[in-house]
């Protein structure tokens, strides 16, 4: 890939990766969101005890929230398409002796784990996805999130400025897309911390619950 390929937040461009090698191979570095610690808006969530029951973190990289969430004694697991993410998650759970489980799988295939949850969360993949695989992806996480389940989402907002990155998110985007089998409980202005911009990005935090 020539420099004139690189966008700055390190993603293919100049067209949004989709498939799960582009992922992966940004993991031969170090990807603009994985900062190395937890995003400030899900630790207030577990320091506050919203994050609760068995765990999913989708999308989960190289694992600091589901790391966070079986810091707390829960039980908590980690999915990611990027094997070498998965990897990484893994030597972290090693090296600082938590136990967390980590699988490379199909955000858009849930159902095949045949297990279900508590609390769900994602950061960072909900806005990356196309407008079929986003249906199909609420439709895979009613499959495993039970009722009376939270489902926290931290995602790009439509008021961070620039193109760079994933697509921006609106709201009604939110509320339209969890509007079946689901209760939108919270919509709120948040941050995504990034190693590219020490002021991070403007972001949504969604919480939804499984009705």
């Amino acid at each position: 890939m020539s420099d004139a390929e690189r966008r700055l937040d390190g993603l293919p461009g100049p067209v949004r990766p989709r498939r799960p090698e582009d992922f992966d191979s940004l993991y031969e570095g170090t990807p603009a969101w994985d900062i190395g610690r937890p995003q400030p808006a899900f630790l207030e969530l577990a320091e506050s005890g919203q994050i609760r029951g068995l765990v999913l973190d989708v999308g989960c990289g190289t694992g600091e929230h589901a790391l966070m969430a079986a810091g707390l004694g829960l039980d908590a697991t980690g999915i990611d398409a990027a094997p070498s993410a998965i990897a990484r998650a893994e030597g972290k759970a090693r090296e600082r002796c938590i136990s967390a489980r980590f699988l490379v799988w199909d955000a858009l295939n849930l159902a095949s784990l045949r297990e279900h949850f508590d609390t769900v969360l994602d950061c960072g993949l909900f806005h990356v996805l196309e407008d079929d695989d986003r249906a199909r992806y609420v439709e895979s996480l009613q499959s495993v999130v039970l009722a009376g389940g939270t489902f926290h989402m931290l995602c790009f907002s439509n008021h961070q400025p620039g193109d760079w990155g994933p697509r921006r998110i609106a709201p009604e985007e939110i509320t339209t897309s969890f509007s079946q089998g689901w209760r939108v409980d919270l919509i709120e202005p948040a941050k995504i911390e990034i190693t590219i911009n020490p002021e991070g990005a403007i972001a949504w935090h969604a919480s939804i619950t499984r009705v």
